[in-house]
């Protein structure tokens, strides 16, 4: 596995805006970060034979470093995320277009 050249995975129009390709594939790197790190946080809530365990409470993370800052920037412009005074970013559910 190669590290990618930061090049080719941001990606601008000619009006210097984010292409929808570099946007969709930073959510997809943020959901997954967020996935894991809700799944690390639940393995370790209840280490009982007889626990059931429980949900994680994480609705935000770090984002991912391989996108610079203006990226999270036009995605929380855009409404698919929120960021606090901590850098942490949730994800805003869409409503679905009937």
């Amino acid at each position: 596995m190669t590290p990618q050249d930061p090049n080719d995975i941001i990606q601008r129009n000619e009006d210097g805006s984010f292409t929808k390709e570099t946007l969709k594939r930073a959510m997809k790197a943020l959901k997954k970060r967020l996935k894991v790190t809700r799944l690390d946080d639940e393995s370790s809530l209840g280490h009982d034979a007889m626990s059931t365990g429980g949900s994680s409470g994480i609705v935000a993370v770090k984002p991912p470093t391989q996108y610079p800052p203006e990226v999270w920037q036009a995605l929380e412009d855009k409404g698919r995320v929120r960021s606090d005074r901590n850098g942490l970013y949730e994800i805003i559910e869409q409503q679905n277009n009937p």
